[in-house]
């Protein structure tokens, strides 16, 4: 086995035995800095970083740091979904999988119904929702089926 595929596999292994909360930690800051490089090369090749929320009448600007913060901001409740079904849920990894999943499919609807933004735009922040969940959802998916620890 190569020196890279050892220490991989001894990060993933450490994963396993280290608390819930704590790996839900670096799978958000995972999936934040992930989401914040693909939205600044979404910036960089000339998608408008302007978007309108529900009843806004024109588009505002989304700062750099946006797709970051939008991460962490909502990534917490995925944390705290983790912790709840490691210790309560029959299946959590399981069960985490499906119910993040609907959730991000779900919020894809957001970025489709956004009034005042371009569809450039629009495509940048689902495709976005999609990247931060396959960051986010396997970390602690992972996690959860190594046991209760």
């Amino acid at each position: 086995m190569s020196d890279i595929a050892s220490r991989n596999q001894s990060f993933a292994q450490s994963l396993g035995t280290r608390p819930v909360w704590q790996v839900g930690a670096l799978a958000v800051l995972a999936g934040a800095v992930v989401t914040e490089a693909f939205a600044l090369v979404a910036r960089g090749a000339g998608v408008p970083m302007e978007a309108a929320g529900p009843g806004a009448t024109e588009a505002a600007e989304i700062p750099v740091g946006g797709f970051a913060g939008g991460v962490l901001f909502w990534s917490v409740a995925g944390v705290v979904l983790a912790m709840a079904l490691a210790r309560w849920a029959k299946r959590p990894a399981r069960t985490f999988v499906v119910i993040t999943v609907a959730l991000t499919a779900l919020s894809l609807v957001g970025p489709a119904v956004a009034p005042h933004t371009a569809t450039s735009t629009q495509i940048v922040l689902a495709v976005s929702h999609v990247v931060a969940a396959a960051v986010v959802i396997p970390l602690l998916a992972g996690r959860l089926a190594r046991g209760r620890v």
